[in-house]
């Protein structure tokens, strides 16, 4: 890194194995799906407990537990404990996990504010990173780069609370994959180590001869992808010079923010994410149209994954392990989307990109030969993204601490998205994460503002 980020007070640091008595060996091909992502930034969460207890406590009892049932559940994920393999010369890259790997978790101590990190006021965004595990190096051999899949770290903030860390490589798996994980291990902490507790809704599916491959997706990304860039991604540079704010929309919000677009386009499919995205795509544009000279037809890309399980013929199974993500892209001008009726033509740009990607009668992944070259026009564009879904509900996930008290994803700092997942507090609700200069998320916060009391 640049320069180190904000420290917490490393207690310990240990390497958590599957049980020896589970498969030696487990090794599974990267898919276009994962190959899409294999040199996408790590992807970092933080789950914050309102959790007091003791230092004492903490180490002779939170932490013990929290080894134990990491180490069953790994038993399930092997993958997670495993490696990617990246080849410099000939093939192509998989996942690998033999006898002896283990997942890297660290133990904290943190001085700062639990509070103020908690909150949904605007926070210096460097502060979380007290909180955020770093993937262990890579390994370079001749032939081949070996590449840690995930971190973990749980810190304790005395007498107050406890943040878990969640670090993983894109190219092991989407959010599907990994949020079951949170969730599998939650439950074996909470049953006091007992893995066959373990809903089977969570154990993850993973034959790769499930996902048909006729176009020869795998080859055809991998043939671009792999001159594209450096192996390992660039490392985080501090300060960031970034504040993040949280943002809810209520149900109601929601409500009327669908009436709104029904009441003036009756013909379209209206969702929660829809009238989301279109709005917080909305407020950035002319955030940016204040502060910098842009031309009216300047192109504004608005782009997101969606999930393929469901989706391929034949469908996987939901709890199919990886990626298996298309890509969703809405275009529209600056001109249109800073205008008065911005919302509505943001509105109508998502529901007609999804409409042309998911509900495709050719399939989701029709055009997606052509997904990386048309991905890859849009560096140094005009792009705002999502990052998360509500499907995802990390704000059930309990591990004995009860349910979190904030979600963070601190990976949007690194790019232009925006997190999103259901409320905490409000049922039927959003929560909207965004990582920008001051200046930028206090102009969005009050046009975001704005926006709503007009409804």
């Amino acid at each position: 890194m640049a320069e180190n980020p904000p420290a917490a007070g490393v207690l310990e640091r240990c390497d958590i194995r599957p049980s020896a008595n589970t498969t030696s060996e487990l090794t599974l091909s990267l898919l276009h799906f994962d190959i899409t992502w294999l040199y996408f930034h790590p992807v970092h969460r933080l789950l914050f407990f309102d959790f007091p207890c003791s230092k004492t406590e903490f180490l002779e009892t939170v932490v013990p537990k929290l080894k134990e049932s990491l180490h069953e559940t790994l038993n399930h994920f092997l993958p997670l404990a495993g490696n990617i393999i990246h080849p410099l010369n000939s093939g192509r890259p998989f996942s690998r996990f033999e006898d002896g790997d283990s997942v890297t978790l660290t133990i904290a101590e943190c001085d700062k504010d639990f509070d103020y990190l908690t909150g949904n006021h605007p926070r210096v965004a460097d502060e979380f990173y007290a909180c955020v595990p770093q993937l262990p190096p890579a390994k370079h051999t001749p032939d081949v780069v070996i590449l840690p899949v995930l971190a973990l770290q749980i810190t304790l903030f005395p007498d107050r609370g406890v943040c878990l860390g969640i670090t993983n490589h894109h190219g092991i798996g989407d959010a599907s994959s990994i949020v079951r994980f949170i969730k599998a291990w939650a439950s074996v902490n909470r049953s006091s180590g007992d893995s066959k507790l373990i809903d089977d809704k969570l154990l993850p599916f993973y034959d790769r001869t499930s996902v048909e491959d006729p176009e020869g997706l795998d080859s055809i990304y991998w043939n671009l992808i792999k001159q594209s860039r450096a192996v390992e991604s660039p490392p985080i540079s501090f300060p960031l010079n970034k504040i993040r704010g949280t943002f809810i929309l209520r149900k109601d919000d929601v409500q009327k923010l669908k009436h709104f677009v029904l009441e003036r386009r009756p013909e379209m499919h209206i969702t929660a994410f829809i009238v989301t995205c279109a709005l917080v795509w909305v407020c950035l544009v002319k955030v940016d149209g204040a502060t910098e000279t842009l031309a009216d037809d300047e192109p504004e890309y608005f782009c997101f994954a969606a999930d393929c399980r469901g989706r391929l013929s034949p469908p996987l199974p939901a709890a199919y392990f990886g990626n298996c993500l298309g890509f969703v892209k809405a275009e529209s001008t600056h001109g249109l989307l800073k205008g008065n009726d911005g919302f509505l033509f943001a509105a109508q740009s998502v529901g007609e990109a999804i409409h042309k990607t998911v509900n495709n009668e050719k399939g989701i992944l029709d055009g997606a030969e052509n997904w990386p070259r048309q991905f890859g026009k849009l560096i140094g564009k005009r792009l705002f993204g999502v990052a998360g879904s509500p499907r995802f509900d990390l704000y059930d996930v309990d591990y004995g601490w009860g349910r979190p008290i904030k979600f963070e994803s601190a990976s949007i700092d690194a790019d232009t998205s925006m997190s999103l997942c259901k409320s905490r507090d409000f049922e039927g609700g959003l929560e909207i994460g965004l990582s920008r200069p001051k200046e930028i998320l206090d102009a969005f916060a009050a046009i975001f503002t704005e926006a709503l009391r007009n409804l």
